[in-house]
């Protein structure tokens, strides 16, 4: 009997110890985003591509137990400040992530640091956290603001356009947006529009770039604000007289689906495509597709990046979270593979990375999808760094 009871006192003590591990506290994430509005489609390819890296964890990033927190800040300010507090002092989020509007990050992003929480930006990275706002405990994983514009300025001076009619919204994004174009692009601007955010109409302003004659149009338009400028632009006959070029936001797979044949030629610039031969994004596209139905967009992209940097991090502090020094080496170090390929932070926690000039094509079956077309910048870092006394 004695060996008989001594097994069964093994297998019970490997049970309680089996249960004292399934029943670890996961690390909880908060993830604030726009899910509804004209943008919520964005802030849907944030969640998924966030999602998709813990599903392939089977609930876990970099071998840690994780717990999503999901909520939608509907692009306000105000809404994304009162999810943040209840995340944090009702939920007891360990860390952060997501945000897709500049505004909103603004509102939120200083209160949670206040609190000394972690930010793993996916999204929104106003040129203020690149600079004197920069943070110890503040990450972003996307760009910075200005980037892919800057990359637009510089293909028009290499193009040899000589004039550009420039349009943004008017919010801190559309402000670093044309700051960041006009920081690289050395012809004349014709004029510099800045319209509203919830702005539907766009025909006083289409009147306004015929009667200007520029030899270019930039925009970024980001969403549905986007759709109905380049819809009314084609139908204005414009595409003929003037091209129209603009970032990546602007003309995203989703997007281009409701676009259509008004977006094919454009030329945009991104810091991921589809078709990027990095290490794992085939399979990334691959994944997402068969997950979700549809194939991801920069959004998607950018947030599966942050999943599999925080997975990196919590898998170097074996889940643990109150050495902040240690947390904060972990996420410097970037030691996870990213679907854009060749990646790295810079000393203010924004990325030195590739940005690459895309033009829309038309598939064999009628959709429309983003052609990688050249490398404008190599081991691109923003234009703030130096202000940033980290």
């Amino acid at each position: 009997m004695l060996p008989g009871l001594c097994g069964a006192a093994l297998v019970l003590a490997g049970s309680s110890l089996l249960s004292t591990a399934v029943a670890a506290e996961p690390v909880k994430l908060g993830m604030i985003t726009t899910l509804s509005t004209k943008g919520g489609y964005l802030g849907e390819d944030m969640r998924d591509g966030f999602k998709l890296a813990v599903e392939q964890g089977k609930g876990s990033l970099g071998g840690i137990p994780v717990e999503l927190l999901v909520d939608d800040d509907a692009g306000d300010p105000q809404k994304g400040k009162q999810i943040a507090e209840r995340m944090i002092k009702s939920d007891k989020i360990d860390m952060m992530t997501g945000i897709m509007f500049s505004n909103v990050a603004m509102a939120v992003v200083p209160s949670v640091l206040k609190d000394g929480l972690f930010f793993v930006g996916a999204n929104a990275a106003p040129a203020p956290f690149a600079g004197k706002m920069c943070n110890p405990n503040y990450f972003n994983v996307a760009y910075q603001n200005d980037n892919m514009h800057e990359a637009m300025g510089e293909y028009l001076t290499q193009q040899g356009y000589k004039s550009v009619f420039l349009i943004a919204p008017n919010y801190p994004a559309g402000k670093d947006a044309l700051t960041g174009f006009k920081r690289f692009y050395k012809g004349e601007v014709k004029q510099e529009v800045y319209t509203k955010l919830d702005q539907s109409d766009y025909a006083a302003l289409i009147s306004q770039i015929r009667a200007d004659k520029p030899d270019a149009v930039f925009y970024f338009l980001p969403g549905g604000l986007g759709v109905n400028f380049l819809k009314q632009y084609d139908q204005a006959g414009m595409k003929s007289e003037v091209k129209i070029f603009g970032p990546g936001f602007s003309f995203d797979r989703r997007l281009l689906g409701a676009v259509g044949a008004a977006a094919e030629g454009v030329m945009n610039s991104s810091e991921w495509n589809d078709d990027l031969p990095a290490a794992g994004n085939a399979e990334f596209v691959q994944a997402f597709h068969t997950a979700y139905g549809r194939y991801p967009t920069l959004y998607a992209a950018q947030a599966y990046d942050a999943a599999n940097l925080i997975g990196s991090a919590l898998k170097q502090v074996d889940g643990k979270l109150d050495d902040k020094d240690a947390v904060r080496k972990a996420l410097m170090a970037a030691d996870f593979s990213s679907v854009r390929g060749s990646f790295r932070f810079n000393t203010n926690h924004h990325p030195i990375q590739d940005i690459y000039v895309r033009q829309v094509i038309k598939l064999d079956d009628g959709s429309y999808a983003n052609k990688t077309v050249s490398k404008v910048f190599e081991q691109h870092q923003d234009a703030y760094v130096s202000e940033c006394k980290l």
